[in-house]
């Protein structure tokens, strides 16, 4: 059985609050304007649980909690997802923050490319759910041409294992490299639908997200997001 998880002391918590420096909130101790679920803090040196309700002035406090949103050109090779404990190489591990991140959505372990990774929960289930018709676009490269008939099939849709695939778009860009276009993001989608054509996928890279591209920043590498690029990443058209 695990013990309840501690926060530090109380007047480093109230600094991480954003309400004074550590010596400020040792002054409101004295004061007598920090309670702790309805009880007067006396103690400075008193430690709370997660789950204690502090306040000042019988105003509730809680930590500032910074907002990230980063984007990742993910490597081939590296897992999305965080809780997979078989996986040798996690992209998260690649981000250097203190925040915890997760993925909004994913890219198999043999894909690459654009990858967001947020603490903003509401926006990661923004970006993955179907209904928000975010698309995302992926240069695939197959072992073979694609007929003019397969793409039209894959566009109309096709079920496989009980799940309807269907691009928004199929693009040809030349020498058996094409652009899909997807709203939802199935396991495996791209490469299932290519299986179906007798073709194999050698090379997937996701390119945009909504408007956000890309761009050149190298495999591996990552950055936070502008304040438009965040409402780029939204954004349900393609230009």
């Amino acid at each position: 059985m695990t013990s309840d998880p501690v926060l530090p002391v109380i007047a480093k918590y109230l600094a991480s609050c954003g309400i004074s420096s550590r010596r400020g909130a040792l002054e409101l101790i004295q004061a007598g304007k920090v309670a702790v679920n309805g009880v007067t803090v006396t103690l400075p040196s008193i430690r709370i649980k997660s789950d204690d309700k502090v306040t000042v002035d019988g105003k509730p406090v809680k930590p500032e909690e910074r907002k990230r949103y980063i984007m990742l050109n993910k490597p081939r090779g590296y897992t999305c997802s965080n809780g997979d404990i078989h996986a040798k190489k996690l992209a998260v591990e690649l981000i250097t923050v203190p925040e915890r991140l997760v993925s909004a959505g994913r890219l198999d372990k043999d894909s690459e490319g654009l990858i967001i990774f947020s603490n903003d929960g509401t926006y990661i289930h923004t970006l993955g759910h179907p209904s928000f018709n975010i698309r995302k676009r992926y240069h695939v490269r197959l072992d073979g041409e694609l007929t003019d008939g397969e793409i039209g099939m894959l566009k109309k849709g096709i079920s496989d294992n009980g799940e309807l695939l269907k691009p928004d778009n199929i693009v040809s860009l030349g020498e058996c490299l094409y652009e899909f276009t997807l709203n939802e993001g199935r396991n495996r989608e791209i490469r299932r639908m290519a299986a179906r054509c007798g073709r194999q996928v050698r090379r997937l890279i996701r390119v945009s997200i909504g408007k956000l591209r890309l761009g050149n920043l190298p495999p591996g590498q990552w950055r936070d997001l502008t304040e438009e690029e965040i409402g780029q990443t939204l954004s349900q058209d393609i230009s």
